[in-house]
């Protein structure tokens, strides 16, 4: 009797013929980020006008893949997911949407900070200074600046 075969995901067959080798998920993440891109709203590129200068040297990226999802914009260094609320998020489907997207990001370790998009017409400054301090304070210490290694034997006996 034959083994019963295990399903098997195509896209490894499709990526011999060229295509690349990454989940179907993770692919149309990519493929949307990508779109979404290219379709920001006027409340996403005002923010995105400041936050592409690397305010206190963050590094935020726009429209970033993560999972299943795409994030507004994203500080891998805070893992913390910025996204700018329309008046679409307002309906209960949509908060019901957020509410489990932020579930799952904070099951991996990404907090999100939901910014309305009026605030950000209306005081874009205080916005960068919040987000800002919010990403700083998120964000572990260099190497250099954590506490500094126990002092080898012997150190403290020189004159």
């Amino acid at each position: 009797m034959a083994a019963a075969m295990a399903p098997q995901n195509i896209l490894p067959a499709l990526a011999r013929g060229g295509g690349p080798a990454k989940p179907v998920e993770g692919f149309l993440s990519v493929t949307r980020a990508r779109r979404l891109r290219r379709e920001m709203s006027p409340t996403e590129l005002r923010l995105w006008s400041v936050l592409r200068q690397r305010p206190a040297g963050l590094q935020f990226r726009r429209q970033h893949p993560l999972g299943p999802f795409v994030l507004d914009f994203f500080c891998r260094s805070a893992a913390l997911a910025i996204e700018v609320d329309g008046m679409a998020h307002d309906f209960e489907a949509r908060a019901n949407r957020d509410a489990m997207r932020d579930e799952w990001l904070t099951a991996k370790g990404v907090a999100t900070l939901r910014i309305p998009a009026a605030e950000v017409h209306r005081n874009l400054e205080g916005v960068i200074t919040y987000i800002v301090s919010l990403s700083l304070g998120r964000t572990p210490p260099p190497h250099d600046v954590r506490s500094p290694s126990p002092p080898k034997r012997g150190e403290d006996d020189l004159p």
